[in-house]
This record gives structure tokens, sequence and C-alpha cells, in this order.
């Protein structure tokens, strides 16, 4: 007798229990591959996450220093001047009796005394800029003596294994230049360039000269003869002086006077007409203690007693005249003097030390405190550095020297640097910018994200407004409208547009439409207005057409008839352009945009990024959304049309709110496509980093950063770390987009579920 499931299923019972639990096996196997594989998409999205998290977060851990050794052997007297060499193993002091001493860096010990070619006493001191190495003495017989430290490198068995020998150099020959005529010089200051040398003197009773010299140098040998140019006799000081700076460019010499002012010379000037401004550095209750250049011989560090240190530089105000700016200031111990001060070589950034012992590290351009540790109980008598910035010997007050190690790796990176104004050398007034690198070695590196970001949001903002109204209202009428055999022919067409690569696009629309539409600027313009109108007015004559010739056309089909009246609409446009320029806008709009309005005009820009990348996001647009209003229930149409609602009522009041989940979702994901684009972006914007919502102005977006800059990064350094900085903004906006998107979705799904 056969077994009921023979019976019904023709298959015996063996047989179905058997497929039965192949089946159960089958599902099973597929619930934990789908599992693994969302849990394993998960992981490598959190894998990413704390990548990019483990990359960026040495940019704000603390600067820290630690002791290495003390100086026992250091017997020197106070010196001008202290700094270290390279490897931080040699340092070179300028004593106020025996000049130059070279001594062991970690023990103290003399290394040798090259001392200087004058029988006067040292009784001035002035450096040239960092990168230089060298420095000027000053005599009391008025001459001045030019030297430069010079160190070269003995390797033992290993290349750890390294012996630093140090010398002294005599770039401008090894006798003295006679400056002042028997005066000793109080105070000196002294800048060489490649073909001038400006020392600039003052004697006892404040009166200041200048002196510039020519340089000549030799084919055969190293050796420069210097001829002298000519003597000026400066302004005098309006108050006794503390110091006096020349900065790099050789043209403005700040008098920084005890009682708390600086003058400002401008040397390019006549004597009578040089005195351009006089600030106030300090009020009368405070006194200057400490002055000096930070790196690039441009702005000032003024250091008091009260335990703040200014950062001040020359700006310019609305009459184009220059004045003091007193950019920012930055406090070690609030109330207790600053007694030293040393500017790193190679950053904006210096290391102070004060009454009571407390040595801070600093950097001028992230604004902040980067670490501070008191190392003595008595005040910080001098500090040198080396060029690396992770040594530093100082001296307290009655204590031998120590020697510490610094560990300060990202010293200009700080939350408000990236996302705040910030006022930089050179600029008059604070602003958001980006540059990284530059040729010189003083550069300032300009870190804000504000302009990428902004740049992001720019283009994404632009490519929405061209794809989402068409992008949308095409999904509406191909899933609605439009008949069943059309659609299966644009729907196809459409998505393959999604599968040219975005460089392709980049090409084109940086190399052939960039040029097309600066050309054709009245053109282009005039297609957004003429091509709307065209397809009004044909619609309106479609519909007075009379009835018998309008039916010969399927329904479904009619958009088709819009194709030649598009076609027209744009051809029209573009041969109108030329009379249009010669008609409105002088024969160029470009020209009259920039003349006129004054609307700058670049040839690759967010217009045309616009238009690009607007085409590269419409197939995402268009696929979701067409499926979601296509997927929304034939019965619900069907009810609302037997209702007697109209077609359109029906999808303006039904369908869309039932897709719209699927219609916010596509949004959302095209959003997220234009926000991470980076070939167009990168060849079709100028790639200029800039915060301007004029659509004819170029911009940089962070992914394009990324991919222009990271190449040419060096590895672990700020910079590097900020374009993994830039990922991670990427990553969580992205995320937040996403996240935002899901619950928004899940509540238009509970709310329109029930229709």
């Amino acid at each position: 007798m056969e077994s009921t499931s023979e019976a019904l299923f023709g298959v015996s019972e063996q047989r179905l229990t058997k497929m039965r639990r192949y089946r159960k096996l089958k599902d099973q196997v597929a619930a934990v591959g789908i599992s693994a594989g969302g849990v394993s998409v998960i992981f490598a999205i959190c894998l990413i996450f704390f990548y990019l998290l483990y990359e960026v977060l040495p940019l704000f851990m603390p600067a820290s220093m630690e002791e290495r050794s003390t100086l026992v052997n250091y017997e020197l007297s106070e010196p001008y001047f202290t700094v270290l060499e390279e490897q931080g193993q040699v340092a070179l002091t300028i004593d106020r009796q025996r000049g130059p001493v070279f001594f062991d860096a970690r023990s103290g010990a003399v290394i040798s005394t090259p001392g200087v070619a004058s029988d006067s006493a040292i009784t001035a001191f002035a450096k040239d800029a960092p990168g230089t190495k060298a420095y000027a003495l000053g005599f009391a017989d008025g001459s001045v003596l030019i030297q430069k430290p010079a160190y070269t490198i003995e390797y033992g068995a290993t290349t750890q294994d390294k012996t630093v020998i140090p010398a002294i150099e005599y770039p401008l020959g090894q006798e003295p230049i006679q400056v002042l005529q028997g005066e000793a010089i109080s105070k000196l200051a002294y800048r060489e360039s490649d073909d001038q040398v400006r020392i600039i003197a003052a004697n006892a009773a404040g009166q200041l000269f200048m002196k510039d010299f020519a340089k000549t140098e030799s084919f055969l040998s190293d050796e420069v003869e210097l001829e002298e140019i000519d003597t000026v006799q400066l302004p005098s000081p309006s108050g006794e002086l503390s110091n006096v700076l020349l900065s790099l460019d050789q043209r403005w010499l700040f008098l920084v006077e005890n009682k708390g002012k600086v003058e400002v010379l401008d040397l390019r000037n006549p004597a009578s007409e040089m005195r351009v401004h006089i600030a106030d550095v300090a009020d009368a209750e405070t006194h200057i203690t400490v002055s000096d250049f930070l790196l690039g011989g441009f702005s000032l560090l003024i250091a008091d007693d009260s335990g703040r240190i200014n950062q001040w530089f020359i700006a310019y105000n609305d009459n184009n005249k220059p004045y003091l700016a007193n950019v920012r200031t930055l406090t070690l111990v609030e109330g207790v003097a600053i007694t030293s001060l040393q500017t790193e070589h190679r950053r904006k950034g210096f290391i102070a030390g004060d009454a009571e012992g407390n040595i801070g590290l600093f950097n001028t351009t992230a604004d902040r405190e980067v670490a501070d540790e008191q190392v003595a109980q008595t005040a910080i008598d001098w500090i040198a550095m080396s060029p690396r910035g992770n040594t530093m010997v100082f001296k307290a007050d009655g204590d031998a020297p120590r020697n510490y190690h610094v560990d300060n790796e990202h010293p200009e990176v700080s939350w408000s640097s990236m996302w705040h104004q910030v006022w930089y050398e050179r600029y008059d007034e604070p602003s958001f910018t980006w540059q990284s690198s530059s040729a010189s070695n003083d550069f300032e590196p300009k870190f804000s994200l504000m302009p990428l970001t902004f740049g992001t949001m720019k283009a994404a903002f632009y490519a929405m407004l061209v794809a989402v109204p068409l992008a949308i209202c095409g999904a509406v009428y191909t899933a609605y409208f439009m008949a069943p055999a059309l659609r299966t022919k644009v729907k196809p067409t459409i998505e393959l547009m999604e599968a040219m690569p975005t460089v392709i696009l980049g090409f084109l629309a940086g190399l052939w439409l960039a040029p097309l539409v600066e050309a054709n600027l009245a053109g282009i313009t005039s297609i957004l207005v003429l091509t709307p109108l065209f397809c009004i007015l044909a619609a309106l004559l479609w519909s007075r057409l009379p009835r018998d010739i309008s039916t010969r056309v399927p329904d479904g089909y009619v958009p088709v008839i819009l194709i030649p009246v598009v076609v027209f609409a744009g051809a029209l446009s573009m041969w109108l352009s030329d009379p249009i320029e010669a008609t409105f806008f002088g024969g160029s709009m470009r020209e009259w945009l920039t003349n006129s309005l004054g609307i700058d005009f670049d040839q690759r820009n967010s217009l045309v990024v616009g238009l690009a990348m607007g085409f590269a996001v419409i197939p995402t647009i268009f696929s979701i959304t067409e499926d979601a209003i296509f997927a929304v229930p034939k019965g619900l149409t069907q009810g609302s049309l037997a209702l007697g609602a109209t077609p359109w009522q029906t999808m303006v009041r039904v369908v869309l709110p039932t897709a719209s989940p699927g219609i916010f979702s596509a949004l959302m994901i095209g959003l997220g496509r234009a926000v991470g684009e980076t070939m167009i972006v990168l060849m079709a914007t100028g790639n200029t980093p800039i915060m301007d919502m004029n659509i004819f102005e170029g911009l940089r977006t962070l992914s394009a950063n990324i991919a222009v800059e990271m190449p040419e990064a060096e590895v672990d350094s700020s910079h590097f770390r900020i374009l993994f900085l830039s990922g991670l903004v990427l990553f969580i906006f992205t995320f937040l987009v996403n996240t935002t998107a899901e619950v928004v979705r899940q509540r238009l799904r509970e709310k329109y579920g029930s229709l």
C-alpha cells in the first residue's frame, strides 16, 4: 500500500524525509553564510574606523620631556646664546669673554675654544636666520665679525657609532668689519642674503647706524669679497633699547625698548620717513624680559614679567599702512616672569623658561601650549634646542645644565587650527586656509580642514541640485506613466550610465565641458531657461492637437516626442550664445560677470562639477527611486483610481508616500556618492581650497585632497596624519548620513506602511 506522501507527491516518505533534511541543511548553511558575511562587513568597517583612528590619535597626544643627563663638567659663564647641532651631541655657546666655545651636550666638557680674531672685548651679539647658522659678534672697537659653526661626522663600526667634530668658519672672512668708528657696539642686528649683507649697530648713546655691503663670490675659491654700499644713520629710539631685531628680508627694523614699546622702521624709506609705527607691547606695570624672532624672521616674540609671550608681526590697515599687530598671546605661568626663550629651527614653535623653573613648549600656529613642566626651583638662565627639536639643554640659576629628550611630533596641529580661523604670518586677517607645503624652510603649515569640508559640501550640493530633480522626476514617470515596453529599454539604459568610470567623466568635464561652458556661457545659461519653456510649449501644443492625431501615439510613448524638442532647445541656445553676449553683455558674459558684478570666473568651476557629477549621480538615484515606486502594490493604485482619484492624485497622495522610504534612501545614497566622489572633482574643479559659494569658482574636496597629497606626504608626519583625519571625517560623515537615512526610512515605513 502506498504511503500518503507517495500518493500525494509521488515521492516516498523516506525520500521526502531526506529532502526535508537537505533543505533544512541548506537553510542553515545559507543562514550561517549570510550572517558571517554581514558580520564580516561590519568587522571590516570597524577595522577601517579603528585603523583611521590609530593613525589620527598621535596628532592629539601631548608632548613630553624626559631627563637624560646632567652636565656636571660645565664651567662656562653666562652666554649670549647657546645652540645644539643636528645630532644633539655638541653644543655651541657664545661666551661673553671667550667667544665661541664647543662643549659636549651630554657631559658639559669643553671640546674646543676657537676664539675670535680680535683683541677687543665682545660687547654685542646677533644671529642670522636659523637655517644659515651664522651669527655676528660686536666688539668694543666698533667692529663686527661674522662666524658660522660647521660640523663633520666620523662613523665608527656602525652607523649609530658617530662622532661629531665641530669647527668655526668665517663666511665673510676672518677680518672684522668696521661698522662704528672707535665706539663700542652695544646692540647689533645682522642679516645676510645672496648678494647683500646688512649690519645695524647701536652705540652706547643709543645712536643707530646701518651699513650695507655687496657680496661678490670668487669663481676660483669660496672667498667672499665685501664692497661697502652705503652708511645711514637711522632715527634714534625714543627710549632705552632692550633689543634690535632686523627682519629676514632686511626691510623692517624693530627697536624693542625697555619701557614696553616697539618702534618699527621701514628701511626702504628715506631716513626721515623710516619710523612708520610705534606699538605699545606692554602696559606700564609690565616689563619686557625677552624678545626674539620666530622662525622666518618676520614674527616677533615678546615675553614679559607677567608670564605672557605675545606674537606680533607687520600687517596692513585699510589705508595700506603697516602696523604691528598683536596676533596671539600664550602664557606659561600667570604672573611669573619669562627669563629665557628659544625658537625652534624648523617649526613655528618655541620653548620658554620662567623665574620659577618652569619650561613650556609652544606652537604659534596651533595657538597652544604643547607641554609644560617644572624642571627646577630657580629661574631658567638659558635654553638650547637641537634643529630636530628632539633634544633640549637648559641651565637653571645655581644648577648645572641638564640634557632632556623632547617628544614633540605634531605641535602645529590643534582642534582650533583645523576648524577655526587662524591668523597666519603675512596675512592681513585670520582666515581658513589649506596650504600644506612650500619650497621655503620657514614655511608655516596651514592645515585648516574647513575649506576642504566646505568644498566637499559645495560639490555635493551642486551635484544634487542637478541630479535630484531629473532623477526623481524621470523615475516617477518611468515607473508610473511610461509604457512597459518603453520602460524595459529606458531603465537599463540609464542604469548602464552608472557603469561609466568616473575618471572618464572627469576627463571629459575638465578637457571638453569646461572650455565649452566658458566659451558658451550665455548659451549654457539659456539652455536652463529655454529647455523647460520649450517642453511646456510642446505639451501645450500637444494638448491642442485634434484627438484623432494625438491618439495615434500609444499611451506611455508621448515622452519620445520631447526628444527632438530638447535637442532643438539645446541647439538653439548654443546658436544664440554669441548674439546674446554681444547684445546684453558687451561681447563677453564672463568679463561682464567679473567687471560689472565682481564675480570671479574660473574655467574649471562648480558649475562644471555640478553638471558632470550630477550625470554620475543620476543613475543611482533614478534606479533606486524607480524600483521603490514600481514596487508599490498595484492594488493601492487601482483602488485609488476606482474611488475616483485621477492618476496624478494617485501618484501624489498614494504612490509617493508609500514609496517615500525608498526615495529617501535613494537621495541619501546619491548624496553619499556625491560626497565621496574623487576623480570628477579632482579633474574638473581646479583643485583650489577656497570657501566661496560662487558657482563659477573652483573648490577642493576632502577626497580629492587625499588623492592629490597622500603620495607626496612624508610617512607619519603631521601632514600625513591629517590626511588620514580627512578620511576619518568622511567616514564619520557617511556613517551619520546613512544612520540618519535609516532612521528616517524606518519612520516613513511605519507611517505609510498601513496604506
